[in-house]
């Protein structure tokens, strides 16, 4: 497959498959480039869960190619795949995924791990990365001391500590009220702005329409690829949600085909 230059996730008729003759995902194409942001939206059992895992490189696709910075996901044993995510890829999740007992910048420096850097320059960059997303003055907080908001932006700076090539964002409000749902959104938008690769998986239409690119996704196929310019997001608020919603934290309970 040849690659573009500065195309980070490149999918070519993307097929999944489970036992039983359930498709989760059928003959998908998708190309994120660098420095997009976007959101893929659909409702419960849509496959956005699904995709995720394939442009995370947490599953293979049964049919189909799947390219990340340039690498052909096919041609990676599991080790170097695992080698791939870890350089490439950062993730945040609905559910923060924080460890309890441990402090704000020693959660950071646990995404450089693998990184082969030595604990003290782990943690001077996790001190920087929690600068980054405002929380400077709560790196030797603990998860229980933080506000919800403030967890996830933890699991924020965990995730672009070692500046991913993309960031996943899995129903990132999902757990927060709107308030700070919001300025965890704003977030977003500013390492955006700051240069990074940004996927939103998200059910919520409203988020996914302030967005530049919505790619909606339904029974398995992307039926929409658009792109929305930020005018066209505050004039139209009320018009942003086109997909159903449903409940906050409902993705935990649905099977893999979501």
């Amino acid at each position: 497959m040849t690659i573009v230059a500065n195309t980070v996730v490149e999918l070519n008729q993307v097929t999944k498959e489970y036992p039983g003759g359930v498709a989760a995902l059928r003959g998908v194409d998708l190309r994120i480039e660098r420095g997009e942001l976007l959101a893929i939206v659909g409702p419960s059992g849509s496959g956005k869960s699904t995709l995720l895992h394939i442009v995370g490189t947490l599953d293979r696709p049964t049919a189909g190619t799947v390219a990340i910075a340039g690498h052909d996901v096919a041609a990676l044993s599991d080790r170097r795949l695992s080698a791939l995510r870890a350089r490439h890829i950062g993730f945040v999740f609905q559910s923060f995924h924080l460890v309890s007992g441990v402090t704000a910048q020693d959660n950071v420096a646990e995404g450089l791990l693998y990184s082969g850097l030595a604990r003290a320059e782990r943690r001077r960059r996790a001190a920087t990365a929690l600068e980054r997303v405002g929380l400077g003055d709560r790196m030797h907080h603990r998860p229980h001391e933080l506000s919800g908001g403030q967890r996830q932006r933890v699991a924020i700076a965990r995730a672009v500590v070692g500046e991913p090539d993309l960031l996943l964002a899995d129903e990132p409000t999902g757990a927060l009220d709107s308030a700070s749902g919001e300025a965890v959104m704003q977030l977003l938008h500013d390492l955006n702005a700051d240069g990074a690769t940004i996927a939103v998986i998200t059910h919520d239409g409203e988020i996914a329409g302030a967005l530049p690119r919505q790619v909606r996704i339904r029974d398995g196929r992307i039926v929409e690829d658009a792109r929305t310019t930020p005018e066209d997001a505050q004039a139209r608020p009320e018009d942003a949600e086109t997909m159903p919603l449903e409940p906050a934290g409902g993705e935990d309970q649905c099977r893999a085909t979501d």
